[in-house]
């Protein structure tokens, strides 16, 4: 499926942009990013303090414990992970899901099988025909947008965040425990790179295989409690099989499944996705490329017309406040409307390799 350039893809483009996407190498290295971004989003402000819970026994009683701070302040997750560590009551790490790397904890099939896609997983509400899943992009860096987007979005809307900011794994935590599925958003190389760049870890075309796999295994280590992987850009590296291919093997091995979130009109996704095996889901059109509510509203009533027709519907926006907006408005009287929204792993799609 062609999908239209995602609304970020301006952003990050735009002079502005550009100096959010130089923000963001320096917060992975130098923790200096996002002046840019909270002048454009908002102001500095942290989330509430999150009380995790961990299970105390193997009963899975879930026992109430003292209030942990889940990130450090480089952003990774503190120390090895030994035990289950809840976010009210969804599940934020399991060891027997981890490999606890020297980078720090990287997703993995557990030796009974279970997979971090369907452990991470937001619920999805039964009943409705029509389903339709949205994703909103771009969460984690401003923290006066991620905590409106948090405040207002229904819990069954999937959010993808990036992997710079110090404090991701407390937004993270956040998100979970207020029902949300959460995406990692994998910088990747933008078709106009390297102007737009999103610094070093950037996942790149022509790199060597191991290369990207050490990028990738970078960004995967900054939090835990993701069902699945998304482009962060990547125009150009989702147009290249050669490239794509090594990543979404990893992903599928790892137990992860990947959205592409419509950033490139010419991704190569659903062909690569099939070939590897790896469960996939594509968005259509961007829901916000056109920042007017109006415009909003008839992309969101286009979902309903596909969910309608298809059975099911994947839309993405980014963050901005007027997308927050009429999302929530429009997703109030979705139930009575004969349609459920659901996370994207309720309905990406399983390839069986030939």
């Amino acid at each position: 499926m062609a999908a239209a350039a995602d609304p970020a893809e301006g952003f990050f483009a735009s002079g502005p942009g550009r100096a959010l996407a130089f923000g963001f190498s320096f917060t992975a290295c130098l923790l200096a990013a996002g002046a840019l971004t909270i002048t454009l989003l908002g102001h500095p402000g942290g989330p509430e303090a999150i009380k995790l819970e961990l299970s105390q026994d193997a009963g899975g009683v879930h026992k109430p414990a003292a209030p942990a701070h889940f990130g450090s302040d480089e952003g990774l997750v503190a120390g090895r992970v030994t035990r289950p560590v809840y976010a009210g009551q969804a599940l934020l790490a399991d060891p027997a899901l981890i490999e606890n790397s020297a980078k720090g904890p990287l997703p993995r099939i557990a030796d009974d099988g279970r997979k971090p896609m369907t452990a991470y997983a937001g619920p999805a509400a039964p009943g409705a025909k029509f389903k339709i899943a949205i994703v909103v992009n771009g969460l984690g860096q401003s923290p006066t947008a991620t905590k409106t987007a948090l405040d207002n979005l229904p819990a069954g809307v999937t959010l993808g965040f990036v992997p710079y900011a110090a404090d991701a794994q407390d937004w993270v935590a956040k998100a979970r425990e207020r029902g949300h599925e959460v995406l990692l958003q994998i910088p990747m190389e933008s078709l106009d790179f390297p102007e737009s760049d999103l610094g070093p870890q950037t996942l790149r075309s022509g790199q060597e295989e191991e290369s990207n796999i050490q990028r990738l295994s970078w960004a995967m280590s900054r939090f835990t409690g993701y069902a699945g992987v998304s482009n962060l850009l990547g125009q150009r590296f989702l147009t290249s099989s050669e490239a794509l291919s090594p990543v979404l093997t990893y992903l599928n091995r790892r137990g992860l499944y990947f959205f592409d979130n419509g950033a490139a009109s010419q991704s190569v996704t659903p062909v690569v996705a099939s070939q590897v095996g790896i469960p996939a889901a594509q968005s259509g059109p961007a829901l916000d490329s056109v920042q007017n509510p109006s415009e909003i509203d008839r992309r969101l009533s286009d979902l309903e017309t596909q969910a309608r027709a298809n059975g099911t519907a994947v839309g993405s926006a980014f963050l901005y406040p007027a997308t927050i907006a009429r999302i929530a408005v429009w997703a109030r009287g979705l139930q009575a409307r004969g349609f459920v929204l659901v996370p994207i792993s309720a309905i990406v799609s399983q390839p069986t390799k030939p």
